[in-house]
């Protein structure tokens, strides 16, 4: 049976067991990871896989479940099992479907699978997977090992439907090349890595370029010291200041609104950044590692505007936790996992690039750290507290001078976000929360002494 007929089974079987509504989502799928280090394959792994997810509600009570069993009786015992799960619970007047309306009416071709990501084999990716290696092994002979290169491909067909009368569905693909080498110097040694993910082969990096990148990131840690602790300026670099964003991305999620872990609670409407920062989500981006047509409640994706001119004007919303919080509709932000209920998560989800170079933003620092790794996690999603291991490169007079590492970079999401003084224009959508470069004006940087 084809995934509608097998979502049509279910939702009919549902119906038939007393639900008043009811929502399905069937996904099948298979994926390919081999990896190898120093020329040699360490892992090739294959995976297949089939999952159908029920939520069913009778009247204000719901219940979700998971199966991997597609035979046609056992689907109709395990919708009839979902129904009898959902009668004793507890009611909860804010669940249930959108409105057909609110439901997307158009399924554009954004581009997301690729034939030659499906046509992928062990052998190819993994010529991908040593190139990469190669490329950085070969890069300098201060490059003396590597803890491995790797490639992963994905794909995905997804189908979703409800009694109210959506029905619709998709496929995705994704592939990755990555490398870890290590470098060393009389001082010891030191490790990076770099990658590229994409949904289509020709949006990857090359592996060669990949493995220079990789290469280039763990020579420049070589001989790093610490500093002194000090208040100064911090440049992140796009990988790490996606991170910074990544925090802000769980800040405006509904169900951390109306929980009140969020340090974003009850600042709707106010400034939070300079009016020179702007921030989007966006599920319709053609190619996007984050977009889809619709969302997992058959809403349709669209361009939110999350901060504009420096001031948060919206959150990101399920349908739930838009009855919860009283707005009136959903953002097209939600997501879920094949066994749970929807919830709000960020589509493509970025920070819109500024206009100077990242050599001007650290030319304009007269001493400073250059951020280029975090580690740790420290963050406080409802205070903003924010307190992170790093390490980079010191900042001495506009110029990079040497490596810092053992350090500790501190201070408050808040505050920092409202101390952003220069964004890059070096933005790209190398993963589903995306930024450019940014200067922030101070911070703690916690070292030795």
């Amino acid at each position: 049976m084809l995934l509608p007929e097998i979502a049509e089974l279910v939702l009919s079987a549902a119906k038939a067991n007393g639900a008043t509504a009811a929502d399905v989502v069937a996904v099948s799928g298979r994926s390919l990871t081999v990896a190898v280090r120093c020329g040699r394959i360490e892992k090739v792994a294959q995976a297949e896989e089939k999952q159908l997810g029920l939520r069913v509600f009778i009247g204000a009570r719901s219940a979700v479940a998971a199966t991997a069993n597609f035979a046609p009786d056992a689907l109709r015992d395990f919708a009839a099992a979902t129904c009898a799960l959902a009668k004793v619970v507890a009611e909860d007047d804010c669940a249930g479907l959108p409105q057909i309306e609110a439901c997307a009416r158009d399924f554009p071709d954004l581009g997301l699978s690729d034939p030659h990501v499906r046509a992928l084999t062990p052998s190819a990716a993994r010529q991908l997977a040593e190139r990469a290696e190669s490329s950085a092994l070969e890069y300098d002979a201060r490059i003396v090992n590597s803890e491995g290169a790797e490639c992963s491909t994905e794909f995905a067909q997804s189908w979703y439907a409800t009694t109210s009368g959506f029905a619709g569905g998709y496929e995705t693909t994704a592939a990755s090349v990555s490398v870890v080498p290590v470098a060393k110097s009389s001082q010891g040694m030191q490790r990076d890595y770099w990658y590229s993910a994409a949904r289509r082969v020709e949006q990857l990096d090359s592996p060669e370029d990949i493995g220079r990148r990789a290469a280039e990131r763990a020579l420049r840690r070589l001989d790093a010291r610490s500093v002194g602790t000090c208040e100064v300026p911090v440049v992140f670099d796009p990988e790490t200041a996606a991170s910074l964003l990544g925090h802000l991305s769980q800040a405006v999620l509904g169900q951390a609104i109306f929980r009140g872990t969020s340090f974003l609670v009850g600042r709707l409407g106010q400034r939070i950044a300079p009016e020179f920062v702007n921030i989007v989500d966006d599920g319709r981006i053609p190619a996007a590692l984050g977009s889809k047509p619709f969302d997992a409640e058959g809403v349709a994706t669209r361009h939110t505007e999350v901060v504009r001119e420096g001031h948060l004007c919206s959150y990101l919303l399920d349908c739930y936790s838009a009855r919860r919080l009283g707005f009136p509709a959903s953002t097209g932000s939600a997501s879920r996992a094949v066994g749970s209920a929807p919830f709000a998560s960020p589509t493509n989800f970025f920070l819109l690039p500024g206009k100077q170079a990242p050599e001007e933003i650290v030319r304009s620092v007269k001493r400073g750290l250059y951020v280029t790794n975090l580690i740790g996690f420290g963050v406080n999603q409802t205070t903003g507290d924010y307190s992170r291991g790093a390490s980079g490169i010191w900042i001495e007079n506009g110029a990079l001078t040497f490596p810092v590492e053992e350090v500790t970079v501190a201070g408050n999401l808040l505050e920092m976000f409202s101390r952003i003084e220069a964004i890059g224009n070096d933005l790209e959508l190398r993963r589903r929360v995306a930024a450019p470069t940014i200067l922030i004006g101070k911070l703690t940087v916690a070292g030795r002494g």
